[in-house]
This record gives structure tokens, sequence and C-alpha cells, in this order.
């Protein structure tokens, strides 16, 4: 239960901080790659992830569209580094304007755990 709280307070971060700088965010998106249709979608698809997985709604579920959304989310990081790119991450809105590093991927892989202890109920 407190590992479904915590993962949906992150998504909940996260969509909301894009929301919060709508033309920041853009701009980051734009720089990692991400088209524009997904780039507008996103924060609204974090933050109903997120606000479920605090309010314990279909946990399990959630769990597994977060786990996917965060694998999307780390691939693209990955495929950016590996390319020798690193605009800033833009994963938390204006809260993350750092260029992206290898750091980033091992705290989404650290998520992507926490998803998959929800998913499988290993707690």
């Amino acid at each position: 239960m407190a590992a479904s709280v915590v993962l949906g307070v992150v998504f909940v971060v996260a969509g909301v901080t894009k929301l919060a700088a709508p033309r920041q965010w853009q701009a980051q998106s734009s720089d990692l790659g991400v088209s524009r249709i997904v780039a507008v979608v996103v924060p609204y698809v974090e933050t109903m992830i997120g606000a479920m997985l605090i309010a314990q709604i279909a946990r399990r579920p959630l769990a597994m569209v977060a786990g996917a959304v965060l694998a999307g989310f780390t691939t693209l990081l990955v495929v950016r580094l590996l390319q020798g790119r690193h605009p800033p991450c833009a994963c938390f809105g204006a809260w993350s304007s750092k260029p992206i590093g290898w750091s980033n991927v091992a705290r989404n892989a650290g998520f992507l755990v926490l998803a998959a202890v929800i998913a499988f109920r290993l707690v």
C-alpha cells in the first residue's frame, strides 16, 4: 500500500510540474525528441496514474501501466545518452532542468522496481 502511494506521488509531482510550466515542458520534451502530441498528453496521463495509485484504485494494473510508461521514458533516456546527447531531463518539469545522465536512468530503474513490487504484490 505504501509503495503505491510513493509511486503515485512521484507520478503526480512529475505531471503537475509539467502542467505548471507548459512552455518549458514543451521545449524540454522537444529537445528530448518527444513528439508534440505525446508531450501534450504525458502530464495528464502521469497525473491521472499517480492520483489513482495514491487513491489505491486498481493498484496492480496501474502499476503495470506506470511500469510501461517508465520503461518508455527510460528507453528514451538511454537512447539519447548512447547518441551522446544530454538535453535537459524534463522528468519533473522545471525542477529537472539539468542535462540527462546515467543517474536519471538509475533513478527510473528504482521506480521500475517499485512498480514491479506493486504489480506483482511483492509487499
